[in-house]
């Protein structure tokens, strides 16, 4: 009964800490660019009714002051910048963004395979961890054979707009049938490791596998 209870208090911590709903009131114009409706025959969620998780609120980062860190486990540490980034080739893709908390929505994601950032700095073959740092103290991590085997990318578009600051700009991991809570926003350092990894949410009781449909919660003695 105390797990279960440590386990409701953890939940409405998170819904409370978070604030769910966006804090945009658009139409769908940013920055003089219109998301798109759908794509590939699959209709796509508008921005303004995605719903949004952040433990300090919005993060706005300057984009021409922005830089990328990369290293660890690595043997060409980098600091990319925004247009070095956006530079690689591209990729889009059509992914539902599942959150613990029993909602979701659908969208067209436009960025960059990890796999291209790890072959610029030169990712080692020992690394097994990637964790990702974002501007607001959150933190997380994902297997790198995940990353690699299901193409995952950082995304700087979503439905054919610039990220908006409340979406995750510069960048957001489009952590593919993961929960919400492995993909980070605003993200400025990615470290490569071979030491397991607990994130924020992680270390405060959420499953560090996170795959959707599978336990949110993990039991640790």
């Amino acid at each position: 009964m105390k797990l279960i209870h440590l386990l409701l208090i953890i939940s409405v911590a998170f819904t409370a800490i978070s604030g769910c709903v966006s804090d945009r009131g658009g139409t769908g114009v940013y920055d003089n660019q219109t998301e798109t409706s759908s794509y590939q025959s699959e209709q796509l969620t508008p921005i303004v009714q995605q719903r949004n998780n952040a433990i300090r609120g919005t993060q706005y980062i300057d984009r021409e002051n922005y830089r990328l860190q990369v290293d660890g486990l690595v043997e060409n540490p980098r600091n990319f910048t925004y247009e070095e980034i956006t530079g690689l080739p591209q990729t889009s893709k059509v992914i539902d963004l599942n959150c613990v908390e029993g909602w979701g929505f659908t969208a067209k994601w436009t960025g960059v395979k990890i796999a291209e950032i790890f072959e610029e700095a030169g990712a080692m073959e020992n690394a097994t961890t990637v964790i990702f740092y974002s501007a607001d103290g959150y933190s997380t991590a994902l297997d790198k054979d995940y990353l690699l085997e299901n193409d995952i990318i950082l995304a700087y578009k979503l439905n054919d707009v610039i990220l908006p600051p409340e979406r995750g700009f510069p960048l957001q991991l489009v952590a593919e049938d993961k929960y919400g809570y492995k993909w980070a926003k605003w993200i400025v350092r990615i470290e490569l490791s071979n030491s397991p990894y607990r994130g924020y949410w992680e270390e405060r009781g959420y499953n560090n596998i996170a795959d959707v449909g599978g336990p949110a919660f993990e039991r640790r003695g």
